[in-house]
């Protein structure tokens, strides 16, 4: 049994851990213009951001596996030595290519923390705790995708674009120090042979989806490409799940998937932290867009998602402990459903204090619901899975943020194309991206902003419309779910 202060060290170094794991996801977007005039290779630019995700991808349900061969611990440090490899050479990069390679090998050490904070966070806490911290650890994520453009920009106007990179270092090196001095583990498992074909299969299964996503928005320039995608992935799921039931030792053992709960939490953590991904990125810009106030206020407005995830991950636990993972989920799906209908009741003239409730009740209704089908994943299987349940837990995680947004963000741009056509003024994608940047409102006519309004606000609102049904659809698989023992 881990000590009590021993907890505290390893708790401060999983959550350091994973607000440099969150940060790096996002805190290139505002720091491409630069590195762009510095190295070149604009052709390549959105590939220093989808790179991460897909080799992140890609490895997290490997690590799980793992960890549950090979101990927690080893492999955590692992992925943070990577982690801290590719956030180096990454920052002293002097060309596009060298630059997406090492953000490759950072995604591959980054996709080691997010399932190993929640698999050690199960470990070394009881179930009364387990929840609250897991909780914790989800909303530090939150604040961190949120914070991370800002900061981005503040270090790159502060420094340079390399030291987006660079800042990692010395909080990845605090982490691993705390880790080898306070972070005992026991014995782990019994070493097996590694499933080889197994990793070769998903990695080729969730990179075809993966690019498939990253190819949705250039729709129907890419349909061929997605086509053959299509087809690598559905032969190479097949081949994948032949090879698991064949295996002695499978990467994603399939007897997971004969727990009707799990699979349907699973679901529902994807579906749920697409929402999210979404509300922290489409609120944003109806604040700053259509009323013109500032990246602050923009900031303020969401910051009541992180605070009340916490709130509502608290509840969960309590919840979880009296009754069924279905019942916390019905609980938390009502939260974020009566947040959905608020969001499509939004007119263009609302006030922001509508945001700070919606917000409110979001982070409540995460809390409940996303921290509420991390620990029913880990509860369900046998101590020998948790890592690999873990680990598949926040693949769906990924999946649903990397593939709810692409189809928010196809419907975003199909609405404003809608509105630019039907529009008195010869409105283009440039003043478009202009109009939402609120600095630039006072340079334009009223009756442009207006009209500019106007087509962000109906595109935002079929954006938050497919967000309710989201939520909608969370409702309806949580009905199937059947209820297993407290």
């Amino acid at each position: 049994m881990i000590q009590k202060n021993n907890r505290f060290w390893i708790t401060m170094a999983l959550f350091l851990s994973t607000f440099v794991g969150a940060i790096s996801i996002t805190i290139v977007s505002t720091s491409l213009p630069s590195i762009v005039g510095d190295i070149h290779g604009v052709s390549l630019m959105n590939w220093v951001f989808s790179i991460f995700l897909l080799t992140s991808v890609i490895t997290t349900p490997i690590y799980g596996k793992l960890s549950d061969q090979f101990g927690r611990k080893k492999i955590f440090l692992t992925g943070l030595l990577i982690f801290l490899m590719g956030s180096f050479f990454s920052g002293i990069s002097n060309n596009m290519e060298i630059l997406i390679f090492w953000r490759a090998i950072q995604g591959i050490g980054s996709a080691a923390i997010m399932p190993m904070t929640y698999t050690i966070i199960s470990d070394i806490y009881p179930f009364n705790n387990k929840s609250k911290l897991i909780g914790i650890n989800g909303a530090i994520w939150g604040i961190s995708l949120t914070i991370a453009p800002l900061l981005g920009g503040v270090v790159v106007d502060t420094f340079n674009w390399r030291w987006i990179f660079f800042i990692n270092i010395p909080i990845i090196i605090l982490s691993i120090c705390i880790i080898l001095l306070f972070f005992k583990e026991k014995n782990f498992g019994t070493k097996q042979k590694i499933d080889y074909l197994g990793i070769i299969y998903l990695s080729l299964f969730l990179f075809s989806i993966m690019y498939v996503i990253q190819l949705m928005d250039s729709i129907p320039n890419t349909m061929n490409s997605i086509y053959y995608l299509i087809i690598i992935s559905l032969i190479s799921l097949v081949l994948f799940i032949r090879n698991e039931y064949r295996t002695i030792n499978p990467l994603i053992p399939m007897s997971l998937f004969n727990n009707k709960t799990f699979i349907i939490q699973n679901i529902i953590i994807l579906l749920m932290s697409g929402f999210v991904f979404g509300l922290e990125i489409y609120l944003p810009m109806w604040i700053q867009g259509i009323m013109g106030l500032s990246a602050s206020f923009s900031g303020l407005a969401i910051t009541p998602i992180s605070i009340f995830w916490i709130v509502g991950s608290f509840f969960s636990g309590w919840l979880l402990s009296k009754s069924s993972a279905s019942y916390v989920t019905i609980i938390g799906s009502i939260f974020t459903i009566i947040s959905a209908v608020c969001l499509i009741l939004l007119s263009i003239n609302s006030s922001i204090i509508y945001f700070f409730v919606i917000s409110s009740l979001c982070g409540i209704g995460f809390g409940l619901t996303i921290t509420n089908s991390t620990v029913t994943s880990q509860n369900i299987v046998e101590q020998d899975k948790i890592g690999v349940a873990t680990s598949f837990n926040s693949l769906s995680r990924i999946l649903g943020q990397t593939f709810i947004i692409s189809i928010l963000e196809i419907v975003m741009n199909r609405q404003i194309k809608i509105g630019t056509l039907h529009s008195n003024y010869e409105i283009t994608s440039t003043k478009i991206n202009e109009f939402i940047n609120y600095k630039n409102h006072l340079e334009l006519s009223k009756h442009l902003l207006n009209s500019l309004k106007n087509i962000l606000y109906n595109s935002l609102h079929e954006v938050f419309v497919v967000c309710l049904i989201i939520v909608t659809l969370v409702v309806i698989i949580n009905l199937f779910d059947k209820k297993i023992d407290k």
